[in-house]
């Protein structure tokens, strides 16, 4: 692959890839150096970068005379340990070290780190919003209406679809499920135990498809969903946030939708904008049957719909309820 090709590739939210990668593989930088360096540092040193990584929500934003300080070591051990591990400068350990706190980050880190920067509770809302913008900004510029349309083709060609989402990506899975069997896709979200889930996943073959939502860290169950369709020849594709994480390592196709949010859930706006774009290309692949289909639902649902009722009919039930309220005389009993 030429470099331009590889540049285009990293700057694409888009990706497919080929046999699941190692554990190895979706280990940090900082992860892979050190496992790299460790034979030749002492235990010490070992045991400071270790400490160092554990806690690198408390570590990242800290120059390395803080750092110094946080650990009870001299500046001079801190770029010593650095250099160990093949940086020239500190601000590129810095760096390396946030990306290690981000891929590992959890609801409680997540908070936590945005309770540090002591901002007002309206600080922390504009920063939210501003923040849900540049997340749909990023996708809108990564991702091709094309690569839309080919993952919607492979829909459309599918047996079966099973959508993987747990925790706060439930409601992801669910919209996308329940919007594809409106469309007259055979499609499902698994609800349940993860055992049922794994029991779904093993009735799956190469006819049909499995979507995976997960992101940060990923939960065990998506992955091992995702590990399990692929040794069964499912063709697996997923949202996620990062071309790190083990949802984009794991899975034949993905696209990356950033969740980063100054709070504990994370934002799923740019996922859910990914989900929208994906449900157009599938109504629009085949718009004549898209239109009988949800037209069918149309008749067959009038009752669904609000209708508000007319004004003597809202007195009538009205003046029904206050016949069976007691009045203070029949409660004294005279």
């Amino acid at each position: 692959m030429s470099s331009a090709s590889e540049n285009k590739r990293a700057l694409n939210p888009v990706h497919s890839n080929g046999s699941p990668a190692s554990g190895k593989a979706w280990m940090t930088t900082l992860e892979n150096r050190l496992a790299g360096a460790e034979s030749s540092l002492n235990a010490s040193r070992t045991k400071l970068l270790r400490s160092i990584l554990d806690s690198a929500e408390d570590n990242y934003f800290l120059s390395s005379r803080a750092l110094a300080k946080r650990y009870e070591v001299d500046k001079a051990t801190i770029v010593r340990s650095i250099q160990a591990l093949g940086y020239s400068r500190y601000a590129e350990f810095a760096a390396d070290l946030r990306a290690h706190f981000v891929s590992r980050m959890t609801p409680y880190t997540l908070m936590k780190s945005a309770a540090r920067e002591k901002r007002s509770v309206s600080d922390h809302v504009e920063h939210s919003l501003e923040m849900d913008v540049h997340n749909l900004q990023a996708l809108r510029a990564g991702l091709d209406a094309r690569d839309v349309i080919q993952m919607a083709k492979r829909l459309h060609h599918a047996r079966r679809i099973m959508v993987v989402g747990v925790d706060f990506a439930a409601g992801l899975s669910y919209l996308l499920a329940y919007a594809l069997v409106s469309l007259g896709y055979d499609a499902e979200a698994p609800t349940g135990s993860t055992g049922n889930l794994h029991q779904k996943v093993s009735l799956l073959g190469p006819k049909d498809m499995l979507i995976a939502f997960s992101f940060g860290r990923c939960l065990q169950v998506t992955v091992d969903a995702i590990q399990h369709a692929r040794e069964n020849r499912v063709f697996t594709f997923g949202i996620t946030d990062s071309e790190k994480t083990p949802v984009a390592r794991y899975s034949d196709s993905y696209w990356v939708a950033s969740i980063a949010n100054p709070s504990f859930h994370g934002s799923y706006v740019a996922p859910l904008a990914a989900v929208d774009a994906l449900l157009v290309a599938c109504a629009h692949i085949r718009p004549e049957r898209s239109l009988a289909l949800l037209r069918r639902k149309d008749l067959d649902s009038q009752s669904r719909w609000y209708f508000p009722r007319r004004a003597n009919e809202g007195s009538h039930r009205k003046t029904k309820e206050t016949d069976h309220v007691p009045t203070q005389e029949n409660q004294s009993g005279s």
